[in-house]
């Protein structure tokens, strides 16, 4: 697992077939003091993230083959959850 930062989203008019349908999300991976870890990922996004969101993503491919619902999906990674940022009062 890797948190990262919700930057942009994306579309393509042309792309695999399992692809149709699912959002895509631009994510900046980060690391320790949320500093950048590496270059932006494209990630398949079931949760609705929004730009700033942070989040949790995962490079299981089983997971992306069950989102898809396609056994040859060339998809890595995936937004797995929604970091809470609330901080204490």
């Amino acid at each position: 697992m890797q948190p990262a930062t919700v930057i942009g989203s994306t579309r393509a008019t042309v792309k695999h077939a399992s692809l149709a349908g699912q959002r895509l999300v631009i994510v900046q991976p980060t690391g320790v003091d949320d500093a950048p870890d590496g270059a932006p990922l494209i990630a398949l996004d079931i949760l609705g993230c929004r730009k700033g969101d942070q989040v949790m993503l995962t490079s299981d491919g089983s997971y992306a083959r069950e989102i898809t619902k396609h056994e040859n999906t060339p998809a890595r990674w995936s937004v797995i959850g929604l970091i809470d940022q609330r901080r204490p009062a």
